[in-house]
């Protein structure tokens, strides 16, 4: 399995690319979709919500079961992608593409804070054993 080097991780399996912008991108791993199976659902946070560290703020649902999506940093957010309300087997065909949600982080050196992709890669290896 690929692990894009340009993306940051989480614990939870949540990904997050910083922009040029100054917000951040935010979606769910490769392997978090591999687990959940095929998509059905996709219920994202509101724009304008204020989003604490680790605060629940998004649900994706599969045909195996619902997995709350925790926002890995502290912020507002500014843009959900509302493809995915229609098409969340987006999120199964390309994970690291199919975003959830943009975030104007509230400290954007929280962003130290997360996995890189050597960190992320080992903590898979760990699960699996």
């Amino acid at each position: 399995m690929s692990i894009p080097t340009n993306l940051k991780y989480t614990s939870s399996h949540e990904w997050v690319r910083p922009e040029d912008d100054g917000t951040v991108t935010i979606g769910v791993t490769n392997h978090a979709q591999e687990l959940l199976g095929d998509m059905v659902f996709v219920e994202l946070p509101e724009i304008g919500r204020k989003l604490a560290h680790k605060e629940e703020c998004a649900v994706a649902e599969s045909v195996k079961a619902a997995a709350d999506v925790y926002t890995p940093i502290a912020g507002e957010v500014m843009a959900i992608n509302d493809e995915l309300e229609g098409e969340p087997e987006k999120i199964n065909q390309d994970a690291h593409s199919a975003w959830l949600f943009k975030l104007k982080p509230d400290n954007l050196a929280d962003l130290d804070d997360l996995l890189d992709a050597a960190a992320y890669e080992k903590l898979l290896e760990n699960e699996d054993h």
